[in-house]
C-alpha cells in the first residue's frame, strides 16, 4: 500500500508540539525599536558592547525583549548577548515581570579616598532623603576624581565634594549630563605647531630612529607595568600582515586620575603621540578604549577625532573610539582586547602575548594614555625632556595622582625619584591636625607603607624590595586619624567586587580574605595561606597583587589586628 493511501498516518491541525521555537520569542515591536536605534551602524560582533550602550542610554535599562531583538539583529545567540551584558556593571538587565530601575541613578564612589572623605555617610543620607522610586542610590568603584572626594555621579554628571544639598539642587535643575571642561581643541593645538612632528615623520621619517629616541628618554609604560615603551614597537613591527594599536584608557585603579587630567586639558598631545606610535608600527586602525566613568573625556575625544578627520589628519574610521562599561579588569591589556572585540573582559592566558596575537588575533601595540602623551613630548623636545631630570639616583618625571589627607589633592609632575615627603610637600602639606601615618604608593595593588618609609623613592624598581610597587603612581595619604586595617579592608572589597571570576584563586580568595578581615582579630596564618594561593595561581595581576594590602598591613601595622 502506498504511503499516501494509509489512513491515519498524516494529520492536520494542532497537536502537542511547540507553537513557537524554543526560548524567548522575538517581539516585532522590540525588534523594530532596536533596528531604529542602531540605524545604519554595522552589526559586527565586536560592536556588541557599543550597541548595548545605545539601548541602555535610550531606555535606562536592558529589557529581556530588547536583548532578544538585539541577538536577532546581530545574528548572535541570546546566551552570547546575555553573558556580555551581565558582565559589565553599567548595564541594568531587567527580566520579564521585574521592575525597571528609576530613570535617575546616583553612583556614590566608595574608593579609599572617598571613604576617607565621608562617602559612607553621604550615601546613607541620600538613601534616607530621596524617594527610591524616583532615584536609585548605589555604591560604585573609583571614578577617577579622587582629588575632589567625596564624588558621585548623577546620571552622567559628576558632583565633586558632594553633599546631599548639592545633589538635590542638581536634581531640581535637571543637571544630569557630563560637564565639558575648557580644553585645547584641534584649532588651538594646530595653531601652536601641533601635528607638525607627525607630518614630518609621515613624509620620510625613520621609525627606528624615533624608537631609539623613545628608548633614550627612558620612557616606560605608565599604566603600571613599566615596560620600556620603545621596545614594544619593534616587537609589533616584526610581525607581518595587519597590525593594530590599542590605547588603554581604562585607568580604574583607585586613586589614579592622571590620564583624565591630561585628556581634559591637552587631548591632542595624546592623540599625536598615538598617531606617531601607529605610524611607527604601521597600524591599520587605532582603537581607543576609554572607561565609561569619563563621559566628559569620551565627548572630548569624539569631537576632536571628528576634527582630525575633517582636517585630513586621519581618514574617517581610522581612530575607533570604544566605551567601556564599568569593569576594572579591562585595565589589563588582554581583558581590554576581549572587550574591544565585544566580549566579556576576561584576561587571556599568556603566551602568546598581545604583541603577536592581539585584537582579532593580529599583532597589537598597547599603550597607556600618559605614555603616548610623553611620546609626543619626546619626539618634539628630544629625550632630554625626561632623561635630564635626576633625583635620588632615578631619572625621569612622574605624574603622581595625590589624594587623601593633603591640603591640595591633584596631579603633580615631579622627579621620578621623589619620596612621599616630597609629594606631600608639593600637595601643600598634610591637612591641619593630621600627621602622616601611612601611604598607598600606587593604588590598592601596591598596599600600604608606613610613615617610617618616607624616604623611599617612588619609582619603578624601588618599591619591589619592600613588597610593593609604583604602578600608576596613585598616591593616597593616610593620617594618624585613619585605620590601616579599615583601609586594607576597603582595598580587598574592591578586588572582591572587580574580580572577573575566571580563576578560582582570585574569585574565591578575595571573597575569603574579606570575610577573614572582618573578624575582630585577623587569623594571620590563614590569611597568609590565602595570599600565597592567590599570588601563585591567579591568571592576571588582579589576583596576584590583591594580597599586597593584607601582607603589608600585617607587616607594618600588627598592633591594629
Amino acid at each position: 500500500m502506498a504511503l499516501d493511501e494509509r489512513k491515519g498516518v498524516w494529520k492536520r491541525g494542532k497537536g502537542k508540539g511547540r507553537v513557537h521555537t524554543k526560548g524567548r520569542p522575538l517581539e516585532d515591536d522590540a525588534w523594530a525599536e532596536v533596528q531604529a536605534l542602531l540605524g545604519d551602524a554595522p552589526r559586527r560582533r565586536d560592536l556588541l558592547i557599543e550597541h548595548l550602550h545605545l539601548l541602555q542610554d535610550e531606555f535606562g535599562h536592558l529589557s529581556a525583549r530588547h536583548l532578544r531583538a538585539l541577538a536577532e539583529e546581530m545574528r548572535l545567540s541570546m546566551a552570547e548577548v546575555y553573558e556580555v551584558a551581565s558582565f559589565y556593571a553599567h548595564f541594568d538587565i531587567v527580566k520579564e515581570g521585574e521592575t525597571p530601575p528609576p530613570a535617575l541613578t546616583i553612583r556614590v564612589c566608595d574608593s579609599l579616598s572617598c571613604e576617607l572623605a565621608g562617602s559612607e555617610a553621604l550615601q546613607k543620607a541620600l538613601e534616607d532623603g530621596l524617594d527610591p522610586s524616583e532615584v536609585r542610590v548605589v555604591r560604585a568603584p573609583c571614578m577617577g576624581r579622587c582629588d575632589t572626594a567625596p564624588v558621585l555621579e548623577l546620571g552622567h554628571a559628576h558632583i565633586d565634594h558632594a553633599t546631599p544639598e548639592k545633589v538635590r539642587a542638581a536634581i531640581e535643575a535637571g543637571d544630569t549630563h557630563a560637564h565639558i571642561p575648557d580644553y585645547q581643541d584641534y584649532a588651538a593645538y594646530a595653531g601652536d605647531g601641533g601635528y607638525e612632528t607627525l607630518r614630518s615623520l609621515r613624509d620620510g621619517g625613520d621609525w627606528e630612529a624615533v624608537q631609539q629616541k623613545v628608548l633614550d628618554s627612558g620612557l616606560r609604560g605608565l599604566g603600571g607595568a613599566g615596560f620600556p615603551s620603545g621596545k614594544k614597537w619593534g616587537f609589533v613591527r616584526a610581525n607581518s600582515g595587519t597590525r593594530y594599536l590599542a590605547v588603554n584608557g581604562d585607568e580604574g585603579e583607585p586613586g589614579t586620575f592622571k590620564d583624565r587630567y591630561y585628556l581634559e586639558r591637552e587631548p591632542h598631545v595624546f592623540l599625536e603621540g598615538m598617531l606617531i606610535a601607529a605610524w611607527a608600527v604601521e597600524a591599520e586602525t587605532c582603537f581607543v578604549y576609554m572607561r565609561d566613568e569619563y563621559p566628559a573625556v569620551i565627548e572630548i575625544l569624539r569631537r576632536e577625532i571628528a576634527a582630525l578627520e575633517t582636517a585630513g589628519v586621519v581618514t574617517p574610521g581610522y581612530i575607533d573610539l570604544r566605551r567601556g562599561a564599568g569593569a576594572y579588569i579591562c585595565g589589563e591589556e588582554s581583558a581590554m582586547i576581549e572587550s574591544i572585540e565585544g566580549k566579556r573582559g576576561i584576561p587571556r592566558h599568556r603566551p602568546p602575548y598581545v604583541a603577536q596575537v592581539g585584537i582579532f588575533d593580529r599583532p597589537t601595540l598597547v599603550h597607556n594614555v600618559e605614555t603616548l602623551y610623553w611620546v609626543t613630548r619626546v619626539c618634539r623636545e628630544g629625550p632630554e625632556v625626561l632623561n635630564s631630570t635626576e633625583k635620588n639616583g632615578r631619572r625621569g618625571l612622574r605624574s603622581y595622582s595625590v589624594s587623601g589627607r593633603v591640603k591640595n589633592p591633584g596631579v603633580y609632575l615631579l622627579a621620578a625619584g621623589s619620596t612621599i615627603t616630597d609629594i606631600i610637600e608639593a600637595a601643600g602639606g598634610m591637612l591641619d591636625g593630621h600627621t602622616l601615618k601611612a601611604y598607598q604608593p600606587g593604588g590598592p595593588s601596591s598596599g600600604l607603607l608606613p610613615a617610617s618609609m618616607a624616604d623611599v623613592p617612588l619609582d619603578f624598581d624601588t618599591l619591589q624590595p619592600h613588597g610593593s610597587f609604583i604602578g600608576s603612581a596613585a598616591v593616597v595619604v593616610l593620617s594618624d586619624k585613619d585605620s590601616a586595617r579599615d583601609a586594607a579592608l576597603n582595598m580587598l572589597r574592591f578586588f572582591e567586587d572587580e574580580s572577573c571570576g575566571q580563576c578560582t584563586p582570585c574569585r574565591v580568595g578575595c571573597e575569603k580574605a574579606v570575610k577573614l578581615m572582618q573578624a575582630p582579630h585577623w587569623d594571620q596564618p590563614l590569611l597568609e595561606e590565602v595570599c600565597q594561593a592567590m599570588a601563585d595561581a591567579s591568571i592576571c595581576g588582579l589576583g596576584q597583587a590583591a594580597p599586597n594590602p593584607i601582607r603589608l598591613t600585617m607587616k607594618h601595622f600588627p598592633d591594629e589586628l
